[in-house]
């Protein structure tokens, strides 16, 4: 029984994850806009992530000047600069978004 409850809880995890994958991509949910990527040497981070849509994203970071790097959607309130595409799950683990950039 312990196994079908794991996998009954794993069933409704995937959905509920798939489901909020669809939400975020909805048109409804970011203005369009084109994204860039940014300049790598202004930032102290290089990493990426993959988003629900399957693009590749700029992993949070600051930029080693202080300025706004390019490409990015919003300030978080730890001070790092996301590129993320949607505004779903923007800076979570930054403190949450200080400000969206227009």
């Amino acid at each position: 029984m312990q196994q079908s409850g794991s996998r009954l809880f794993s069933a409704v995890w995937f959905r509920f994850a798939l489901v909020g994958c669809i939400l975020a991509v909805s048109p409804f949910t970011v203005a369009s806009r084109e994204f860039r990527e940014p300049n790598e040497s202004s930032l102290d981070r290089h990493g990426h992530y993959h988003s629900c849509d399957g693009s590749t994203v700029h992993q949070p970071a600051h930029t080693r000047d202080g300025s706004k790097p390019e490409g990015a959607s919003a300030h978080c309130r730890d001070g790092t600069w996301s590129f993320s595409h949607t505004h779903r799950g923007t800076c979570s683990r930054h403190g949450g978004v200080a400000s969206w950039v227009r």
